[in-house]
């Protein structure tokens, strides 16, 4: 990208699944990519220094409202969950106008992901698992060497690809979720969710950690498209309620809630955006 090829873009920043500002997961959002390259798309990325960086487009689908392209600071996905919703309030707030009353549908690597309201939040419909098997018997020792845990603690170890290649790992309880102090290099590549149940009564049903291999092994503040996946997992196998509400990021002193909600076939993972710097971006 040349210095001729710069201009003034809008630009937002917003934080995800938490109505309050900077507990939950942030995100930024290029509002009017036209005319960048991909190469241009991943070095600003790669600078903005957060687990993930959008760029609103016009679709190509006739059926979608607008496309998004999302970047790692290294790669880019073809779906990610806490970068749909920050996304889809992002061009709702810049005045973006959807063709179906209440229903947003974005375009992405993925195909089309439908958005609606609900409740106050935005809430997208979780896109089918690409692979979804029981782990083989070497992956499960990875994981229980990468999570310090006991064989026998891992009531279930599964692949839930949606997109990134998730491994779920469902744990007893959300006690043991949050006392794990995982070993990064026996991780290895792996990208593990690990999801454990509060105690009936609790103010959230779930408790939810995610890490994520890369130049450093990063726990990731909040993870929707883990969240799809093992909400797919846990209601499909009866393990998990049709509705249920899960906090991630405890363990970083973040406060995420994700809002999950079965209903017309659909499993929806919602929850609240709130945008927390709003310009422009020389890009």
């Amino acid at each position: 990208m040349t210095s001729e090829s710069l201009r003034i873009r809008p630009f937002h920043q917003v934080d995800v699944f938490s109505a309050q500002p900077y507990r939950g997961n942030p995100l930024a959002v290029v509002v009017d990519a036209e005319g960048l390259s991909s190469e241009a798309m991943q070095h600003f990325a790669h600078w903005t220094n957060l687990s993930e960086t959008t760029f609103l487009l016009p679709p190509t689908d006739p059926r979608a409202d607008y496309r998004v392209r999302i970047f790692t600071g290294s790669e880019e996905f073809p779906f990610a969950g806490h970068p749909t919703l920050g996304s889809a309030h992002t061009w709702l707030q810049a005045g973006g106008e959807p063709k179906t009353d209440g229903v947003l549908v974005q375009e992405c690597g993925a195909g089309l992901v439908r958005v609606k309201h609900d409740a106050g939040r935005l809430a997208f419909a979780a896109p089918p698992l690409t692979r979804f098997e029981p782990v083989d018997a070497d992956v499960r020792s990875q994981l229980t060497a990468g999570l310090r845990l006991p064989e026998d603690s891992l009531l279930d170890a599964s692949w839930l690809v949606n997109g990134p290649e998730w491994v779920g790992v469902l744990l007893e309880s959300a006690e043991q979720v949050l006392a794990i102090e995982p070993d990064l290099v026996a991780m290895g590549d792996l990208k593990v969710g690990v999801i454990g149940p509060h105690e009936p009564g609790s103010d959230v049903d779930f408790e939810v950690r995610t890490f994520i291999p890369g130049d450093a092994m990063v726990e990731d503040p909040v993870t929707g498209s883990f969240n799809a996946g093992a909400a797919q997992w846990l209601i499909g196998s009866g393990r998990a309620p049709e509705e249920y509400v899960a906090a991630q990021g405890t363990a970083l002193g973040r406060a995420g809630r994700i809002h999950v909600k079965a209903g017309g076939g659909d499993i929806w993972v919602g929850g609240a955006s709130v945008t927390c710097i709003q310009g422009t971006v020389l890009l």
